[in-house]
């Protein structure tokens, strides 16, 4: 395997040579953008037009915030900022200049969260009265269908291409079960959790899934389609239980949809495009939500402060990452425990909105974030946490102390357990004809070497270490939550709930998403209901020169030293992000003491 990895960074490395020729190109928008100008070939409006009609284009991406390297930023296209689209489409409603909404999907991976926040936003602009529709050229070809419908259940018109078809087929999670492919190669998994829902390592545990988190997920899976087969009935006036008997039938042509309620009408983009624009007598221009939010967005000065802070991916003992050129993304505990000190340490500020979307990771990394969030709360700094797609394990371990959590129904939250252990490499040695020898000072200095078993007594310190940190835990829950132990035992066990059923369970506060949680702050703060807010984004964005150099190159001076180091850096995440099937070689030899809260890792919501 090792012979496979060398020969995988070799072939990788011969890319890496073409990217860095392109380096001098993005160096070079990286200083126009560092001017505040864009190039004339970087596209993007410089002026709205009088007349415009909103376009939210799904195959765009929706992003939780903007990475700092010019090269991730471009590589994002046109993608729009949940927050930024959710504030746009609440100022786009009393916008004398914008017309109407319209929104292409059937494009693209949005997430159950995602799409209820942008129904939500939809759905407040609907009420002043201005067109919104939504076209597709199919529901399901290129996308999720049973996500990507609905969302267009929230608009009041749904084109659909004739061509297309309707999947609104439900939601299916699926994971893989490795144990017998790892026992053939000679690698024993030695894990063990807290307590039988906690699902993270089963994958490598065990054959098929076990009968607890069957049973839980069963129980997720079905909470989601309700919600989804309910929000379908209102937004279309129909019957909750006619669209569970409509979704157990699907998938349906176009024409069939239409007959049954599902869609409005039949056509192609061009049709739909020419009735948008004409709609208020004609003269009106298609504007991308992310121009619109770009264009709009002042910022009152004399507005009280409110810090805004991203959790984003897994938990890691490190800074924060967000580079989807190489598919890094991490909520790292130097970056947002910094970013909690800025906000406690600035008067200005008033609260905090923590936005937590993460499957968790390192325990320690957790705790840190954990004891940033709690100091703001004993020195009266309110904290807001808004979760999205996932916020479980050590992502609700780093929400647990806020004044309040706000989460859509869909996100996966919960996952209150435990995970550690090793994977034992020495069956695959011998298969590979691979001898290990050396020597030790300390008689548990090999505790967490692969090349070793653990002995009895080590065991025995692992169950102890579980033990402690699933009572540090639960703790931590029942107590920022103010729940008894029996109640908060209750809802742990490594169980993961959507939001709604977290809300009934007394882990989550309220629903709803960015809107809610900055209404919350308010109130926390002592602020007039709807006034006027100051966000502030910590920490605060980096130098996009600098930015570039650090992320992409990993170095942060000049010099020959510097271009040989981030050559090599280069090298490494050109190899991680070509090679995905290498995810599961580094967590076979990843630091076992660096996993401990983890969400399980499904294939989810999907629904083909």
């Amino acid at each position: 395997m090792r012979l496979l990895i060398f020969l995988l960074k070799c072939v990788v490395g011969l890319f890496a040579a073409v990217g860095f020729l392109v380096a001098a190109l993005i160096l070079v928008a990286s200083l126009f953008i560092s001017e505040g100008e864009l190039p004339s070939w970087a596209g993007g409006l410089e002026e709205l037009p009088q007349e415009s009609v909103l376009l939210l284009d799904l195959a765009e991406e929706v992003i939780e915030t903007p990475p700092d390297n010019p090269l991730a930023r471009a590589s994002l296209g046109n993608a729009v900022v949940m927050r930024e689209a959710v504030a746009a489409l609440e100022r786009a409603a009393s916008d004398p200049r914008v017309k109407g909404l319209v929104a292409r999907l059937g494009r693209g991976d949005p997430g159950i969260a995602q799409v209820q926040e942008l129904r939500d936003a939809v759905r407040r602009f609907r009420e002043t009265g201005k067109p919104a529709l939504a076209f597709a050229e199919t529901f399901g070809e290129a996308g999720n269908g049973t996500l990507h419908y609905y969302l267009a259940s929230a608009f009041e018109g749904i084109w659909l291409q004739p061509s297309g078809d309707l999947d609104l087929t439900g939601i299916s999670v699926q994971s893989p079960f490795l144990r017998e492919a790892l026992d053939d190669i000679g690698v024993l998994p030695r894990l063990d959790q807290r307590e039988d829902f906690k699902g993270a390592m089963n994958t490598f545990t065990d054959r098929s899934l076990p009968e607890p988190q069957r049973q839980n997920l069963q129980k997720l899976v079905d909470s989601w389609l309700a919600q989804i087969a309910g929000g379908v009935a209102e937004a279309r006036s129909l019957d909750a239980e006619a669209v569970q008997v409509m979704i157990n039938r699907a998938p349906y042509r176009a024409v069939d949809a239409k007959e049954l309620g599902l869609v409005d009408r039949l056509g192609y983009w061009d049709e739909i495009s020419e009735q948008a624009l004409d709609a208020d007598g004609g003269g009106a221009s298609f504007v991308s939500l992310a121009d619109y939010a770009r264009l709009t967005s002042e910022v009152d000065e004399s507005a009280p402060a409110v810090a805004l802070i991203h959790g984003l991916g897994p938990v890691v003992l490190d800074g924060s990452r967000n580079d989807p050129v190489f598919d890094e993304l991490a909520m790292g505990s130097d970056t947002v425990a910094e970013a909690f000190a800025i906000a406690i340490d600035d008067e200005d500020i008033k609260a905090i909105v923590f936005r937590v979307d993460s499957p968790g990771g390192s325990y320690v990394a957790s705790d840190t974030i954990w004891r940033e969030v709690a100091r703001a709360q004993e020195l009266g700094l309110p904290v807001i946490v808004t979760m999205g797609d996932v916020a479980a394990s050590g992502g609700y371990f780093v929400s647990a102390p806020a004044e309040k959590i706000v989460a859509q129904p869909g996100s996966l939250t919960g996952s209150i357990g435990v995970v550690s252990g090793k994977f034992v490499l020495n069956g695959l040695w011998d298969e590979l004809g691979i001898a290990w020898d050396g020597v030790r000072a300390g008689r548990n200095a090999e505790i967490w070497s692969v090349n070793r078993d653990f002995t009895p007594a080590q065991w025995v310190m692992l169950q102890k270490s579980l033990d402690a940190i699933y009572d540090d835990f639960l703790g931590k829950v029942a107590e920022g939550r103010g729940l008894s132990p029996e109640a908060a035992r209750a809802a742990a066990q490594g169980q993961v709930w959507t939001g709604r059923d977290a809300m009934e369970l007394g882990l989550v506060d309220a629903l709803g998403g960015y809107s809610e949680a900055f209404d919350l702050a308010r109130k926390a703060a002592g602020l007039d209901e709807g006034q006027p807010l100051r966000i502030r984004v910590l920490p605060e964005e980096k130098d996009p020169v600098r930015a570039f150099f650090e992320d992409s190159f990993g170095v942060s001076g000049a010099g020959e030293t510097g271009l040989l180091a981030s050559f090599a850096r280069n090298l490494a995440r050109l190899t991680r992000a070509l090679a995905p099937l290498l995810d599961t070689y580094d967590k076979l030899t990843a630091d076992p003491r660096s996993h401990r809260l983890a969400a399980p890792e499904l294939i989810a919501p999907g629904s083909r």
